[in-house]
């Protein structure tokens, strides 16, 4: 036997209340309902199951022995439902209490602890779990599912209309050199003027790679790469050993005293912005909704600072 379309949980729920109050003008109160709008649920409800489930003595509803034998069975459903609804969204990440994080190498020494304090202070119920890659990396594991938002460097605006974006801070990209070498201290440095130099580059797959291959492209050759790293730590190591030059973030200065970052010429010029990616489907999770507000904030203390 089909289910009648017009048995809905929302008339359940009106009739649960009903059985229990036992009173219209109870009933409309606890639902926010007014009582032409719950006597409505009520007779909709009889037609649908065919079967009355009150009689009227005047304007009074007294229940039936049918709306008795109902109870059981409308209380199950609603259970269930609800029961239901949890479960999916806690499979779906939006009521448990972990958070999996993605992030960028490059932001661990002042951004993601910044992040994370904060957000612990607004959330402390959360589980974090952080894990660190190239963008190419986090932006396929966010795709899959296996995070639920992460910190990345993009090129300009977000163009992914099924993730929402939330800026943090902008990040210019600079000429990594040794501490001892003849370009240390200079103002700018024409990428032109390194033809016959030796470079140390990330591998392909980071927002840094992509710059860097951007710049020399502008500046009309392709570099002498000795070496390539798999990530901004032992690229930073291999710069500050002398092995080569690079082009690094701004936000890496810190990482090494034996590094030194100087500005390259407008013309080659390049920009990172460092954004929250979170998917649209679940901008309403209130883990999420906490993530995007704390990273709010990071971007207004530190808009045009590396972090």
């Amino acid at each position: 036997m089909a289910i009648d379309e017009a048995i809905t949980l929302k008339k359940l729920e009106v009739f649960l209340a009903f059985m229990t109050h036992n009173n219209m003008a109870r009933v409309s109160e606890s639902l926010g309902q007014s009582t032409v709008s719950v006597h409505r649920a009520l007779h909709s409800l009889e037609e649908a199951l065919r079967c009355p489930l009150f009689k009227r003595a005047g304007r009074q509803l007294i229940p039936l022995p049918a709306a008795y034998s109902f109870v059981e069975y409308a209380q199950r459903a609603c259970e269930e439902c609800e029961e239901g609804v949890r479960k999916v969204r806690e499979a779906a990440g939006f009521n448990a209490t972990r958070l999996k994080i993605g992030a960028l190498y490059s932001l661990t020494l002042r951004c993601i602890p910044q992040l994370l304090i904060g957000l612990k202070s607004r959330r402390p119920d959360l589980d974090i779990d952080l894990t660190l890659g190239s963008n190419r990396e986090l932006l396929q594991q966010l795709a899959d599912g296996r995070l639920d938002a992460i910190v990345i460097g993009l090129h300009g605006p977000n163009d992914n209309q099924a993730l929402a974006a939330v800026p943090l801070f902008h990040d210019e990209v600079l000429l990594a050199a040794p501490l001892h070498s003849p370009y240390a201290g200079r103002r700018q440095v024409d990428l032109r003027d390194f033809r016959a130099e030796k470079f140390v580059a990330l591998n392909a797959g980071f927002a840094t790679a992509q710059d860097f291959d951007r710049c020399f492209e502008r500046a009309g050759f392709l570099p002498r790469i000795v070496m390539r790293a798999p990530d901004i730590f032992s690229l930073i190591n291999l710069v500050s050993g002398g092995v080569g030059y690079s082009l690094l973030p701004g936000r890496v200065g810190e990482f090494s005293p034996r590094l030194t970052l100087v500005p390259l010429e407008a013309t080659y010029a390049a920009r990172q912005v460092i954004t929250l990616l979170l998917p649209k489907s679940r901008e309403r999770d209130p883990k999420l909704l906490a993530l995007a507000a704390e990273c709010r904030m990071v971007g207004r203390r530190n808009r045009t600072m590396p972090a």
